[in-house]
């Protein structure tokens, strides 16, 4: 024993420098250095991400009404509008001189429509005046026929004086018809005259009102209250017809403008609920327009929100948008963190006292909370839910 105890010891000793090296070896973390989450059951809402920038729910677009230069600027980008309150003036000498002779051109009209008034009611009491003296005549020659037919039987008058009085008494009623007659047709020409010179008129009155209206515009006003946020500030530059002008957006309500990848183009769709953040600040809200086409790999969706008055809300302010695409009562669940990227298999570290060991488990739908655990972890497991990539390579950690 005395030759074969210091052996021993010097075994023992060995053994346990080398149990105790290699557990000191083993790579470790510390444990206020990493971030740790629980597996617990709850509801989850499956959702897909999205980005976002809040605009205004409403923003007026302002058009040159002619052609024309710009005068003066009155307002600048961001100035605070009232409605009525002028933005931009337009030189209209050239509109103010097409106003001017469509002014003329109804004057002549006015003077074209009452000389052809007077002329038509000149020759309708002209037939007027024809068709009295042919009934006088009428009347006289039928007097006469009626004495010569009396005389007639008496013998007194002959057969030829007889028929001549006839003939003219005829002739006199055919003619006297046909004055009637020109008389009815040359008042439906009046009448039809008349109206066609009184559509010309009613026509250059209301070209004369669009004049006078695209006068008054040209001095561009805000419809609204509301805020500047683009104005053609170029002194003397040319704008078409159309051309934008200006816009005024109401920043009292907002909705969000979002984009996702176009492989997510399938599961999006008007009416499904969106949850906008900022941080810590949260709006509900829904999907209020898909666009049909997408640009540059990209699907661009319209979002209303619940709250369009929200304080928090800014125009252009970039938000993360979450498009809720499932829900479920009751499921394990992780809280989000940089250890997995998206769902599917993965390996996790769970801690189990001082020890982190490396575990294959597989994750399925998430949101910008939570993780759904399809298998691989129980109720209660804790993890470490930071990014553990530099550790790939090791089965188990020591926790300090």
């Amino acid at each position: 024993m005395r030759r074969w105890l210091p052996v021993t010891s010097v075994i023992v000793v060995l053994m346990t420098a080398l149990v105790w090296g290699a557990d000191l070896l083993r790579p470790s973390v510390r444990r206020d250095r990493v971030r740790t989450a629980r597996v617990q059951s709850g509801p989850l809402e499956a959702s897909l991400t999205a980005s976002g920038t809040v605009v205004p729910a409403i923003e007026h677009v302002i058009s040159s009404p002619i052609d024309a230069r710009v005068l003066a600027v009155l307002r600048r980008v961001g100035d605070h509008l009232k409605a009525g309150d002028p933005i931009v003036r337009l030189d209209t000498s050239d509109s103010e001189l097409d106003a001017e002779k469509l002014r003329q051109n109804i004057a002549l009209k006015g003077n074209e429509q009452a000389r052809t008034r007077l002329t038509l009611e000149s020759q309708l009491i002209e037939l007027d005046g024809q068709i009295k003296s042919k009934d006088l005549e009428l009347q006289a020659l039928t007097a006469a026929l009626a004495s010569n037919q009396a005389l007639a039987k008496e013998g007194l008058v002959s057969k030829e004086a007889l028929r001549e009085s006839e003939l003219k008494a005829a002739q006199a009623d055919v003619d006297l018809g046909r004055l009637k007659q020109s008389r009815v047709n040359a008042e439906a020409t009046n009448r039809t005259q008349l109206e066609g010179l009184s559509l010309e008129m009613r026509s250059l009155h209301a070209e004369d009102a669009q004049q006078r209206r695209l006068l008054e515009l040209t001095t561009t006003q805000s419809d609204r209250n509301g805020v500047l946020t683009f104005v053609q500030d170029e002194e003397g530059a040319l704008v078409r017809r159309g051309d934008v002008v200006a816009r005024v957006a109401d920043l009292t309500a907002f909705r969000v403008e979002a984009t996702t990848s176009d492989v997510n183009a399938s599961r999006i769709s008007v009416g499904q609920p969106v949850s906008v953040r900022l941080d810590d600040l949260v709006t509900a809200g829904h999907v209020s327009v898909v666009e049909p086409q997408m640009q540059n790999g990209a699907l661009k969706f319209l979002v209303s929100l619940d709250q369009p008055d929200a304080t928090w809300l800014r125009s252009n302010l970039r938000v993360d948008v979450q498009v809720i695409t499932d829900r479920k009562a009751r499921v394990l669940r992780v809280a989000r963190g940089p250890f997995a990227q998206g769902g599917g298999a993965q390996q996790v570290f769970v801690l189990r006292s001082n020890r982190a060991y490396r575990t294959p488990v597989r994750l399925g739908v998430s949101n910008f909370d939570w993780f759904e655990v399809v298998e691989g972890l129980a109720e209660g497991d804790e993890i470490i839910a930071s990014d553990m990539r530099d550790y790939e390579s090791a089965p188990e950690l020591r926790v300090k």
